[in-house]
């Protein structure tokens, strides 16, 4: 399998020439959806989710909550799947798990969103907006490393409980290269985990 990492929270899959995309939205670029046949949606924010891209790639199939599906009201209801914690599915190849049910707090006076991580392929999970810890083994973890509800020390613990083989920088578009130089030295020194930050349209195979 093959991890591209794009802007902020964008990351495409890619096996066996069949590609699936994760958290398309407004802060990441639409080229990665190109020739992708599916789309994973962790959570509705709009930097995970863009409806105008959806609505521009007619094609793809869709997996999300029930919250973010409500939102697609222009999208062909046939495309999107609505999955929830504990459920597994077949996308473009790949067979996902579904783990967790609700975004971290950004603040006690906000409302909490629904938020689901996915397992992909038994190795790799993206977790979306929250510390979802899975119940086996993580290969490759994508870690998120810049937020409003996070702190280093989070991202830290995180990596330390989850102990992945790799952990890869993820929702890390909010800083600037000075704040990522400082996140990237903290938990490449502090995680236990090979860590690393994948720039824009880079790519590791896992």
């Amino acid at each position: 399998m093959r991890v591209v990492k794009f802007t902020h929270a964008l990351v495409r899959l890619e096996k066996d020439d069949r590609a699936l995309v994760i958290d398309p939205g407004t802060f990441s670029e639409e080229e990665p959806l190109d020739g992708a046949e599916a789309v994973l949606i962790t959570h509705e924010h709009t930097d995970h989710l863009d409806t105008d891209k959806l609505d521009r790639h007619p094609d793809l199939q869709i997996w999300t909550n029930a919250a973010v599906a409500a939102l697609l009201t222009n999208v062909d209801p046939d495309r999107v799947h609505v999955v929830a914690r504990g459920d597994r599915f077949s996308a473009a190849g790949f067979e996902v798990g579904v783990y967790g049910e609700e975004h971290e707090v950004i603040h006690p006076d906000l409302p909490i969103v629904p938020n689901i991580g996915f397992f992909v392929d038994d190795s790799f999970f993206h977790p979306g907006d929250a510390f979802t810890v899975p119940d086996r083994p993580v290969d490759t973890l994508m870690v998120p490393t810049s937020a409003p509800w996070l702190r280093v020390a989070d991202s830290i613990d995180y990596v330390r409980v989850v102990q992945p083989r790799l952990a890869l920088s993820v929702h890390d578009g909010l800083m600037n290269d000075i704040g990522l130089g400082l996140v990237d030295n903290l938990l490449g020194g502090l995680s236990g985990a090979d860590y690393r930050r994948l720039t824009s349209g880079s790519s590791v195979d896992i």
